[in-house]
């Protein structure tokens, strides 16, 4: 049995909450992952982690660091590295205005969902980030809280 979640026509492996506590999400960016046979495998099984994944651009070509794909069990030696660097696929205009933007205005690429879509691929969806300060963070927070007072009143 799967822990995905069906989500309209994608099955959600998993996401960062912690990202849009963290960071103001300007823009979302949808990118192919190139993965193993045994990460695939583990996907469909929902034993990933994005906590802490973000994408960088090197040499025209944008790669995934810091997810974290469980091993398989089945799979013995022929096994993948769990932490390795997974490159993006997005198209080349795509890459080059993100690497404007990462440049001149010090945004980050961060990963808010891993999911399959409805060909069965496995996607990543990105967000165009900008850090949040503290006295932002404890804002969201002061009103979320007061969105949940009202709720429970009215």
């Amino acid at each position: 049995m799967t822990r995905s979640r069906q989500m309209s026509d994608r099955t959600v492996v998993c996401r960062n909450p912690k990202a849009r506590h963290d960071y103001f999400i300007e823009d979302r960016v949808e990118a192919g992952l190139v993965l193993q046979g045994t990460e695939v495998k583990s996907l469909r099984e929902g034993k990933a982690n994005i906590k802490d994944a973000y994408a960088v651009i090197e040499s025209g070509e944008t790669y995934l660091v810091n997810m974290h794909i469980s091993v398989w069990p089945g799979a013995s030696i022929f096994n993948h590295d769990p932490e390795r660097k997974r490159k993006l696929l997005l198209h080349r205009q795509q890459i080059h205005r993100l690497a404007v933007q990462i440049d001149q205005r010090g945004y980050t690429l961060v990963a808010l969902s891993v999911y399959f879509n409805e060909k069965n691929r496995a996607k990543v969806e990105l967000g165009l980030a900008r850090g949040k300060r503290q006295v932002d963070k404890r804002e969201a927070i002061r009103e979320r809280d007061e969105r949940r007072r009202l709720r429970r009143e009215g």
